[in-house]
């Protein structure tokens, strides 16, 4: 299973045989994996500021665990892979998520055990607090993007009707500069190709013989060419409707096109640049280059385009990764670290409230074995510390009990200290 509880009991003779007895238990009947856990003595300070510390460690404790599984769903996102390849990369100091839990050790370097409780949780707050600003950043950019890269693939994998004609059209195609004469694209269904080739010079007076042209086709019919005079065009196109053929509204503008080329080229460069290895696939009839168009042929195929050049960055060194990716994973283990952190000094704080001073708990972990034996191991555990708190204890079997001066829930408070470490960060 993906989830550990962590608990403590006082660490007098009385409740460390006690623990042992729950180890036996666990052990024989298969429940859990059970492990110390290993928390730094903190300076304790005034009853008050241990009071004020756990309402804050708790909304610390929820906002990095909901910080982190927005994380993981970017990396989801970003990375466009499945499941199994996500979590590869959602490491904590280089280590697996699981691994690095059971074996926790204390950062001094980080999060110096010199200073005050208060003065360590604002660390740990600020730290999360300058994380989660940069990954709103990052994220309002890569969905800007995204948004952009979808709306150009639409532009560019729609029929005749909707997609952009930017990279189908040349300026061979018309006639250009000329006060008389315009140049139109038509649709034309497929099977009205001949009707189309018999009838079009006749649809209207003033169409230039033999001006019609075949340049693109999709699966439904195909876009061609016809010049004619400028003063008969909303006649030709009234005839033109009126035989099912579709005049498409397209004025050739060399700089309109470039410009939407350029759009094109920089939306993809900044794909490459700022997202993984795997780059934008534009569908059938994508082109962002002049030298895609196929002239009376189907409207290109699948393209590929290649993946960006490893960027040696110094948050990462892995190699295909665009920035923000390499962030992801940088951040996303010092944000997972950091709660892992909150969660050591949570037990710290209510132990010390809990079991009173002088400071003495053992904090152990537990890894249930699987789903259906953790009612089995609350049992085991509420037998054993049983002796801790007769009310917590009998709340357990009896949701109805109300225990006096709690806000929890009775289903949140039992008899010793438990918080609960979830890692199914995609579910």
């Amino acid at each position: 299973m993906s989830e550990f509880w962590l608990i403590s009991a006082p660490g007098d003779k009385e409740n460390l045989q006690a623990l042992e007895r729950m180890n036996t238990v666990t052990s024989k009947s298969n429940l859990s994996h059970n492990t110390k856990f290993s928390i730094p003595d903190f300076k304790v300070g005034t009853l008050d500021s241990l009071v004020g510390l756990s309402d804050e460690l708790g909304k610390l404790d929820t906002f990095a665990e909901s910080l982190i599984k927005r994380m993981a769903q970017t990396v989801a996102d970003v990375m466009e892979d499945s499941e199994g390849k996500v979590q590869e990369n959602l490491l904590a100091n280089g280590d697996n998520l699981t691994s690095f839990v059971s074996h926790f050790e204390w950062d001094m370097a980080k999060y110096p055990t010199k200073q005050t409780l208060v003065s360590v949780v604002d660390t740990v707050a600020k730290q999360l607090a300058q994380i989660e600003a940069d990954l709103k950043s990052r994220t309002a950019t890569y969905s800007a993007l995204k948004t952009a890269l979808e709306n150009l693939e639409k532009r560019s994998t729609g029929n005749l009707f909707t997609r952009t004609l930017s990279d189908i059209v040349s300026k061979e195609d018309f006639v250009l500069d000329s006060e008389y004469l315009v140049t139109l694209l038509v649709i034309v269904p497929k099977a009205s190709y001949a009707q189309w080739q018999k009838t079009y010079e006749s649809l209207s007076d003033m169409v230039v013989p033999r001006s019609t042209k075949l340049i693109a086709e999709d699966p439904e019919g195909g876009l061609f060419t016809v010049t004619l005079f400028r003063r008969v065009m909303d006649d030709f196109k009234t005839k033109a409707k009126e035989n099912k053929f579709m005049v498409r509204e397209f004025y050739y503008d060399e700089k309109e096109i470039k410009k939407e080329r350029e759009e094109m080229t920089r939306l993809l460069s900044d794909k490459k640049q700022q997202y993984q290895n795997s780059c934008v696939t534009l569908k059938k009839g994508s082109s962002i280059s002049r030298d895609h168009k196929v002239k009376g042929a189907p409207l290109g195929s699948p393209t590929r385009l290649a993946a960006g050049q490893p960027d040696r960055e110094r948050e990462s060194e892995g190699e295909g990764e665009g920035p923000l990716l390499r962030w992801l994973k940088v951040n996303f283990s010092e944000a997972f670290t950091a709660w892992i952190h909150i969660k050591a000094l949570r037990v710290f704080v209510e132990s010390v409230l809990r079991y009173g001073l002088p400071v003495n708990f053992q904090a152990v972990l537990l890894q249930p074995h699987k789903k259906s034996a953790t009612k089995r191991l609350r049992e085991v555990l509420n037998s054993v510390f049983r002796h801790l708190d007769e009310v917590a204890a009998a709340s357990v079997l009896d949701a109805s009990v109300e225990i006096p001066g709690l806000q929890l829930g009775s289903q949140d408070y039992f008899p010793y200290v438990y918080f609960r470490i979830d890692l199914s960060l995609l579910d």
